[in-house]
């Protein structure tokens, strides 16, 4: 499930990406525009910043743009990076990978199910950016 955080992200990434041609954009703007809580929207920004997807600029003019096209930023990338691990179990995770604690994988059918899982969510969020949430 994605996390309020997350959700919050995608709606202010989309916000940017309708304005990717046209310059900076003020948070203030992003969060009235999208009812996103100021503080916690300068929060997930600067995280988004720290990760390369966005930049700022500072002054007259000022505020956040996307760093690269949004036809550039996948979906599956933003999700790992602030809702962390797709899969469903750790054990089968492709970047955030744990065994699991009482579990033989070699012999264990909801492993094998999750791997389906996984290679059927990953195949839709790997293939989509922002510019397919763009309505």
């Amino acid at each position: 499930m994605l996390s309020k955080k997350s959700q919050y992200a995608f709606n202010a990434l989309v916000y940017l990406a309708t304005k990717y041609k046209e310059g900076p954009v003020l948070i203030s703007e992003i969060s009235k525009k999208k009812k996103i809580p100021l503080k916690f929207l300068e929060n997930i920004l600067l995280e988004l910043k720290k990760a390369g997807m966005l930049d700022s600029k500072k002054g007259k003019g000022g505020g956040y743009f996307l760093k690269k096209d949004p036809s550039k930023i996948k979906v599956a990338n933003v999700i790992r990076l602030l809702n962390g691990p797709i899969a469903m179990l750790p054990c089968v995770s492709l970047y955030f990978y744990e065994r699991c604690k009482n579990c033989d994988e070699k012999n264990c059918g909801l492993h094998d199910m999750m791997i389906e899982v996984r290679d059927a969510t990953l195949n839709i969020l790997e293939n989509r950016t922002l510019n397919d949430l763009l309505l």
